[in-house]
């Protein structure tokens, strides 16, 4: 029966989001049922593409992400697919009409990463990130706001701006691996050979002003996503406050952390915040 197909394909989607995200997956426990099905589905989708052009390095990742991406085109063609994330996936594009554009963008940003390696002006830097973070926060938005369209217009700058925000402390967390592994550097006007406290400060301040920006979304929306998100936006200000104090040539020789019994007690206190309706 399809409807079993349909179930097992789901349940792929939160297998991928609980086993390569703790902190998304906790985020994302925290959305109301009725929307939290629905971001497995993205996040699976953007997970696998993202390990396509960052894990596979035994394999030939162009082959195997032209293949992916012909087998996504399928999906949202036939509205069904073998491939339980790109199925579970494809109900959610059309359950709350994501445009195709967000889509392709996405793949585009992915795809540059199996042969860019530096973006050297902020325009291209500002591009990828649209491509690679912001559209992911729109269609994530698609779903909080159950496809409402003066909703999601009202939000999308915000949600535009918490994806930044998160993809750049992702970055500048993710150095060490992204410039000595992968020979990456996205970070424009940085030497990233040795990063100084000057250029650590600046990407931090562009990061502080992209949460600024999105903070003031996450309180206008809906309950059913509230929650979830500022628990997102809570984890990812704690984050960039470890970088803010890691000296800059300690970020580029180690990975920051943080300990999965901080995540859980930020997760409580954030809950309280919620409950007690602080969060304004």
């Amino acid at each position: 029966m399809k409807e079993l197909f349909d179930i097992v394909s789901k349940s792929c989607s939160k297998k991928v989001t609980e086993t390569y995200s703790t902190s998304f997956s906790l985020a994302t426990r925290m959305l109301a049922p009725s929307i939290r099905q629905d971001i497995y589905n993205i996040y699976g989708f953007v997970r696998f593409a993202d390990e396509i052009v960052d894990s596979f390095h035994d394999y030939n990742k162009g082959l195997l992400f032209n293949r992916f991406e012909t087998a996504l085109n399928e999906a949202l063609e036939d509205r069904i697919s073998l491939n339980p994330i790109l199925n579970s996936f494809q109900h959610t594009v059309y359950k709350y009409n994501i445009e195709r554009e967000l889509i392709d963008t996405f793949m585009a940003s992915m795809r540059l990463d199996l042969t860019k390696q530096v973006y050297a002006t902020p325009e291209e830097f500002n591009n990828y990130i649209y491509g690679s973070a912001d559209v992911v926060g729109l269609m994530c938005l698609k779903v909080f706001v159950k496809g409402n369209t003066d909703k999601y217009e009202a939000l999308k700058e915000a949600a535009m701006n918490l994806g930044s925000a998160f993809q750049k402390v992702n970055f500048l967390r993710d150095l060490k691996e992204d410039h000595d592994n992968l020979q990456r550097t996205y970070f424009p006007n940085a030497n990233l050979d040795s990063l100084d406290e000057i250029s650590k400060q600046d990407i931090i301040s562009e990061i502080t002003d992209n949460f600024d920006k999105g903070y003031q979304g996450i309180l206008h929306l809906p309950n059913e996503a509230k929650l979830g998100v500022f628990i997102a936006y809570r984890y990812y200000k704690r984050l960039l406050k470890k970088l803010q104090k890691t000296p800059a040539l300690e970020i580029k020789n180690t990975r920051i952390r943080i300990p999965n019994t901080e995540k859980i007690g930020l997760l409580m206190r954030s809950y309280v915040k919620y409950q007690l309706n602080l969060v304004r």
